[in-house]
């Protein structure tokens, strides 16, 4: 039986199709291509780009992976500089604290009363020591009258032009109770702020225990 002739434009075309077929087998098989990988990223100028490569400079920006389809089915986020890492890092800390501290306050208490009674006592042991530091400085200011007084009869603060120089020391001790005073004051201070402090914390603690007893009995 004879055979039309064929026409060379079809020639040409099976053979370049044979030849995409041997292509596509002989290529590697974990290659983007035979998987139907293909990635999105966005160039400095903003525009979208697809292709089955990451280019080396936009490596460490953010990109999704796309399937044959042109379906999202993965996402690879933008390599972050120091300080996105620290800042990272200083919320999961924050997040490991707050968890620890859930924990001790639940095995810990029993009820809000157990805090505000444990409260109550290191308020009490503040107020003590606050109590001894106002005696101590009603002391020194006794001290410090009393030098002062002392002092007026010496040179440079007794008028008399027979008066002595000042003894050092005298004038040692009156150095010494002023900048005892200023310290003792500082501590009273600092107990203000700790007892404010104290307060705030205890209240968190009432309140955050309270939650945490609400979402367990849920």
């Amino acid at each position: 039986m004879s055979t039309a002739p064929q026409h060379p434009l079809a020639v040409v075309l099976v053979s370049a199709a044979l030849l995409a077929v041997a292509a596509a087998q002989a290529a590697p098989k974990n290659s983007s291509a035979e998987k139907g990988i293909a990635y999105r990223w966005v160039d400095e100028q903003g525009v979208v780009h697809y292709g089955d490569h990451i280019p080396p400079e936009y490596a460490t920006q953010e990109r999704a992976i796309l399937n044959n389809e042109g379906v999202e089915v993965g996402h690879l986020d933008a390599q972050k500089t120091p300080e996105q890492l620290a800042a990272d890092a200083r919320d999961r800390a924050a997040l490991m604290k707050q968890k620890q501290h859930d924990a001790f306050l639940i095995t810990t208490y029993t009820s809000v009363k157990d805090i505000e009674t444990l409260r109550d006592a290191r308020l009490d042991q503040l107020k003590g020591q606050r109590t001894a530091t106002e005696q101590y400085v009603e002391g020194l200011r006794g001290r410090l009258a009393s030098l002062q007084s002392r002092a007026l009869t010496y040179r440079p603060y007794s008028t008399h032009e027979d008066a002595f120089r000042m003894p050092d020391d005298l004038a040692e001790n009156l150095v010494r109770t002023v900048n005892e005073m200023r310290a003792q004051r500082n501590a009273l201070a600092a107990m203000t702020e700790t007892e404010q402090s104290l307060r705030a914390q205890f209240q968190a603690d009432i309140e955050r225990y309270r939650e945490l007893h609400t979402i367990h009995t849920q």
